[in-house]
């Protein structure tokens, strides 16, 4: 896979970074990466990916731009209030990026077409802001065999981890599954939806930086993944925990059959 002379230009400082390089830079173009939501969470993720060089980005989301998002989602702008998230989504990558491809997918992310959308990706992101969409793209990961960075925010917090459950890991033991840290969804309406909460719009540029950084590492092979590990961080505060959690005996791979 080659680059032209413009290529080489814009991504020079990742060609000279030691650990990437042109080598990296190529797993960066060949790559196929899908992004669950283009609101909070899948805007910064989607504006770093692109702008990172990712070859072919995805994007699921049947929902429309609302004068409300714009305070956050920031790959939306005014003129673009009414329009499908994907398609402001796929302009936003071309004014960033014109060598990435993008596939738009104005849909609802569900049972009936979860399997075909993360088969059809080398890794996926979720950007989701809610948990049936959480839990059902990392069972899909899971059973299809695709790795999962997935992210959530509330207010001035969020947290992050990256799933592999297919996987061993370095110990030769079996990665974790998203069940293994949250067995089950919580009951509907105990957690309050962004709409009804609030959110500081900055909190979701922060985790969805972290999760596109998340991304690039898992392309080009750099660094420690957030495999094992939760982040959790309040932006409040200004504080970075990390929890560590393990595969529960009880964890099958689920069947989509």
């Amino acid at each position: 896979m080659t680059f032209d002379a413009l290529e080489l230009e814009r991504y020079a400082r990742h060609i000279v970074l030691r650990d990437v390089g042109g080598p990296g830079q190529q797993k960066l173009k060949a790559a196929r990466v899908l992004v669950i939501g283009t609101g909070g969470l899948g805007a910064p993720i989607v504006m770093y990916l692109a702008a990172a060089g990712i070859g072919t980005i995805g994007l699921v989301d049947d929902d429309v731009v609302s004068l409300s998002n714009l305070q956050r989602q920031v790959i939306h702008g005014t003129p673009d209030v009414g329009r499908l998230k994907v398609e402001s989504g796929r302009d936003a990558v071309a004014r960033i990026n014109p060598h990435v491809t993008v596939e738009t997918h104005p849909v609802r992310f569900t049972a009936e077409n979860a399997r075909a959308l993360v088969e059809a990706y080398d890794i996926v992101v979720d950007g989701s802001d809610n948990f049936a969409t959480r839990f059902l793209a990392a069972d899909t990961s899971f059973a299809v065999g695709r790795i999962l960075v997935t992210a959530a925010v509330s207010e001035f917090d969020g947290s992050i981890t990256t799933l592999a459950p297919h996987l061993p890991g370095h110990d030769g033991a079996p990665n974790p599954s998203y069940r293994c840290l949250f067995p089950e969804p919580p009951p509907r309406g105990l957690v309050p939806a962004c709409a009804e909460a609030g959110i500081l719009g900055a909190v979701v540029g922060v985790l969805g930086t972290l999760a596109a950084t998340e991304v690039l590492k898992l392309v080009t092979g750099v660094g420690e993944p957030l495999f094992r590990r939760l982040l959790m961080v309040d932006l409040r505060s200004m504080r970075f925990e990390t929890i560590d959690y393990r595969r529960s005996p009880a964890t099958v791979r689920p069947s989509l059959d």
